[in-house]
This record gives C-alpha cells, sequence and structure tokens, in this order.
C-alpha cells in the first residue's frame, strides 16, 4: 500500500464522516419533533437531555473525524510533499 492511496483513504473518510455528521445534523433541526418523539418512545428523558446527548454525540464524532482521518491526511501531506 502506497502512500497516495491512504491519502485518498483518509481524504475519502473524512468526506464520508462529514458527510454523515451532516445529515446528522440536518436530521436534528429538520425533524427534530419526529426524532424527539422517536426517541421518547423508547426513553424517557426529558428534552434537555435528549438535546444535550445530540450535541455532545455531534461534538465527539468531529473530534474523531478530525483527530482519525483529518489530521492523519495533513500529516501525510505534508511528510510526503517534503520527502518528494
Amino acid at each position: 500500500m502506497n502512500v497516495d492511496l491512504v491519502k485518498d483513504v483518509l481524504l475519502w473518510c473524512t468526506i464520508i464522516n462529514y458527510a454523515v455528521l451532516l445529515l446528522w445534523f440536518g436530521a436534528f433541526v429538520f425533524a427534530y419533533g419526529w426524532m424527539l418523539n422517536l426517541h421518547g418512545r423508547w426513553f424517557r428523558m426529558p428534552e434537555e437531555r435528549f438535546n444535550g446527548i445530540h450535541y455532545l454525540g455531534m461534538a465527539i464524532y468531529k473530534i474523531g473525524i478530525l483527530v482519525f482521518n483529518l489530521v492523519p491526511y495533513i500529516a501525510l501531506c505534508i511528510v510526503s510533499h517534503h520527502a518528494g
């Protein structure tokens, strides 16, 4: 496996993960009532807790994207640029 292939994989992972994050955010904003009702059937929780759980989940997911996809991609770009 060469460095260019790993860079391409990391770039696509970043793009796909951000698309999932934007889809999650869009569902949270535009289908908020539906999501709250759906989760309310399964779990008894106040609305504030529901909001906090989703906000924290999106934050952790975004940090994971940065740490595991974007930063390694940038590091490989820098190293391959200086090596070449």
